[in-house]
């Protein structure tokens, strides 16, 4: 070690040591809630009511209330709802600590069904209570399987907006992290009995990281109607579809667009906001935001719907990109009155005067008193429009502004748009395209998408005329792939210069980057994989063979999931020009133990209720206490079932297995939702193979309470299921992790089961009982 290196680490020791002398918290400085420059900036643009600017700041400053959403698609939402409201806020009522009554979680007033929740409680206090320490295990149990996702209030508005329905086609622009994007494919499978949606989502965000974090939140799902991207959303490509022989533009029903912003509505959770806003935050964004928005209506249907978000109360950012927006339509686009939407919700509606304010303090009203040498900074597109008829015309009242102290949330802007016709440039440059045709296809149509060279990004060429009859797709043959002339390219760019216009986006080459993903592989039907998949699970002949896909061009096939029609269109038609980093459901895992009983592949809990529609045998029904035995104990014998299920499975040989629950209406104290689980029929035993927030969440719905015991507390009768365990299985099961090794269950409803003994699904476990 070099001399400067042991000075350097000698330094880092002596700083430990200072800040471990000083106490708890002492090295770091607390965060400084001001900033005179916001306060002065937002006081002088008067966007909050007089009198409510005090109120207003202190909001800002006091912590956001953390918000949990039920997940709305599943079935078990109203028993996931039952449980909280009779079980967890009802005992949360009446508890104090420390001499303080805690405020029970309260239902968003102004979200449907009461699927939206928000609480005040401190991570402090939650320690403090072994009662609330059971309500935060269950509620990260059930965020992590995918029936509870915690997400900002005003984070929830937009998808709601959009009035989805089961058919439409949904494009979500900038979807990382993924809270929102989750609303959209719940709302998609609002009909649970429908495995296979005719709508589909796709979820693109710009940074290839983010991505990962977006499948996370969609795999949660477990929807075959998902597919995730990674393109800049400024000039995300257009798709292409064939359908009877012709080629097809897809155009979505419904945009969600919740640009990149300044974020000055987040400062409640995000305190790096105080110290960091400056007025040129929204003055470098301006314009991504603008072409962002443009490209989105763009690729929308006639007759669908886009909504604008944004996390900022900068005008800049929010009512001067709709005004740009709205001018350069030419009358296709118009501001929608959603004022009657969501009943509970207050909101302020926008404003159409604003100023901007450069860094250092200057004020400008027009765009004819900024000096040539700020106008690549400062563009025209940033000042409300001069013309006031033009101005009126554009309702600009109809925007929505969402401002912390009237509901105690974030700031939060939100504008829906809805497309009248097609936009101007598309149809001036039509005729470009030699087989250019409107085509009157339903939007319900099964219509995936392919694009080419031509179809990505300016104006021109990125999308042919959109249909006067509004269809959601026009149609073009392979000889329409043509880009514009050089010289209508050029008077287009002559446009964009002049002042006050709101011009194209600049013609981008796309770039694919970020690691590289394995291919998606479709399977033919007759593919010697399916051969004993469909004897073994007695598939029925309407089973959509095309639908399964693998992610390897050789060797065996390790897991096969599955895709709606639609996003198979997509994918096969697209594949070259399109970056994928995930689609699909798993609904089979290769289990070599399960070839000699005449299957090689055993279920999949992900995918279950997609495939089982389909499926006509291996299936045994089961009841209430079928169930707490199946998820309780880790290998019973079949003499452990109720009568009716053990004549089932007796009947059945070895190998995977659904096992159903079907709910009584006759008997409200059982589940009023059916419940699929994956299992595996041993030779004198029988097992479920769900990984261990499914199992947690299942016993919940059946009334046993389950938590997790803290640290060191039976911990011996973990380590020993854990060397069982270990000595027991293979690698499959333990990726699978069905029981959760680390946690041991607790049943306080008076359950002779006992505790679980925390194994895997491995293939030869199922066989050796």
């Amino acid at each position: 070690m070099g001399k400067r290196s042991r000075q350097k680490q000698k330094n880092q020791q002596t700083m430990r040591d200072d800040r471990d002398n000083a106490g708890w918290g002492a090295g770091y400085a607390d965060i400084i809630k001001e900033n005179k420059l916001f306060e002065h900036y937002y006081k002088e643009q008067g966007l909050v009511p007089e009198g409510e600017f005090e109120q207003f700041m202190e909001a800002m400053r006091e912590p956001l209330p953390a918000t949990i959403r039920i997940t709305g698609y599943k079935s078990h939402a109203k028993e996931i709802l039952h449980c909280l409201k009779e079980k967890y806020f009802k005992e949360i009522q009446d508890l104090e600590i420390d001499g303080q009554k805690i405020e029970a979680p309260q239902p968003l007033s102004w979200y449907p069904d009461e699927q939206a929740w928000h609480t005040n409680m401190s991570r402090k206090i939650i320690r403090k209570s072994p009662l609330l320490e059971k309500f935060h295990q269950f509620l990260v149990s059930e965020t992590e399987s995918g029936n509870i996702s915690r997400q900002e209030a005003v984070s929830m508005i937009p998808p709601l907006l959009l009035k989805i329905e089961s058919h439409h086609k949904i494009l979500d622009m900038c979807a990382a992290p993924g809270s929102k994007t989750a609303q959209l494919i719940e709302m998609l499978h609002a009909d649970m009995d429908v495995p296979f949606p005719e709508g589909f989502v796709i979820a693109n965000d710009v940074d290839n990281k983010r991505c990962y974090l977006l499948v996370h939140q969609a795999k949660r799902l477990n929807s075959p109607c998902i597919m995730v991207v990674n393109h800049d959303a400024s000039c995300i490509p257009t798709l292409q579809i064939n359908s009877d022989g012709k080629k097809d533009i897809l155009f979505y029903d419904c945009i969600l667009c919740d640009v990149p912003c300044s974020g000055d509505g987040t400062m409640r959770k995000n305190i790096d906001v105080w110290k960091k806003w400056t007025t040129s935050n929204s003055l470098h964004l301006h314009g991504l935001q603008l072409r962002i928005a443009v490209r989105g209506v763009e690729q929308l249907a006639v007759g669908g719907r886009m909504v604008y978000s944004t996390c900022s109360l900068n005008p800049i950012e929010d009512e001067a990109v709709i005004a740009a927006l709205l001018e350069k339509s030419e009358g296709a686009l118009e501001l929608a009155d959603g004022s009657a939407d969501l009943p509970g919700l207050k909101w302020m509606p926008g404003v159409s005067s604003w100023k901007l304010m450069t860094k250092d303090g200057q004020w400008y009203s027009d765009w004819s008193e900024v000096p040539s040498s700020r106008h690549t900074q400062i563009r025209p597109t940033m000042f409300p429009p001069k013309d006031p008829q033009n101005l009126a015309s554009m309702h600009l009242e109809r925007c929505m502004r969402i401002l912390p102290h009237h509901q105690n949330t974030g700031g939060f802007f939100v504008a829906v748009l809805v497309k009248k016709a097609p936009m101007p440039w598309n149809k001036r440059y039509s005729k470009l395209r030699k087989d250019a045709s409107s085509s009157s296809t339903a939007q319900t149509e099964d219509s995936p998408s392919v694009m080419t060279p031509a179809d990505t990004p300016h104006f021109p060429d990125s999308a042919p005329e959109e249909g006067e009859g509004g269809g959601a797709k026009g149609k073009i043959d392979g000889e329409a792939e043509e880009k514009a002339p050089k010289g209508a390219i050029q008077a287009q760019e002559a446009t964009a210069k002049q002042d006050g216009v709101c011009g194209p986006p600049p013609f981008k080459k796309m770039r694919l980057f970020g690691y590289k993903e394995d291919p998606f592989v479709f399977l033919t039907e007759d593919d010697p994989v399916f051969l004993t998949i469909q004897t073994f699970y007695d598939l029925s002949p309407d089973f959509p063979k095309l639908n399964v896909l693998t992610r390897t061009h050789e060797g065996k096939k390790r897991h096969l999931y599955m895709v709606s029609k639609e996003l198979r269109n997509v994918l096969l038609n697209n594949s070259e020009r399109m970056k994928v980093i995930n689609t699909g459901v798993k609904v089979w895992s290769r289990n070599n133990d399960g070839e000699e009983f005449g299957c090689a592949f055993r279920l999949a809990q992900e995918g279950i209720y997609t495939l089982q529609p389909y499926i006509r045998s291996r299936m045994i029904m089961v009841s209430v206490e079928d169930i707490k035995v199946l998820l309780t104990q880790e290998n019973p014998f079949l003499s452990k079932l109720e009568d009716n299920a053990h004549a089932q499975a007796k009947k059945l040989g070895m190998g995977s297995i659904v096992l159903k629950y079907q709910p009584n209406p006759n008997n409200l104290a059982e589940p009023q939702c059916p419940i699929q689980l994956c299992g595996w029929r041993g030779k004198t035993s029988i097992r479920a193979f769900v990984p261990r927030n499914e199992r947690f969440h299942y016993l919940r719905m059946l009334g046993v309470e389950v938590f997790r015991d803290k640290q060191g507390v039976g911990q011996k009768g973990r380590d020993e299921g854990n060397k069982e365990v270990e000595e027991g299985i293979g690698k499959e099961g333990r990726e699978e992790g069905a029981a959760g090794i680390e946690g041991e269950l607790d049943l306080e409803n008076g359950n002779q089961n006992g505790p679980s003994e925390s194994k895997t699904d491995g293939g030869n476990q199922e066989t050796s009982s």
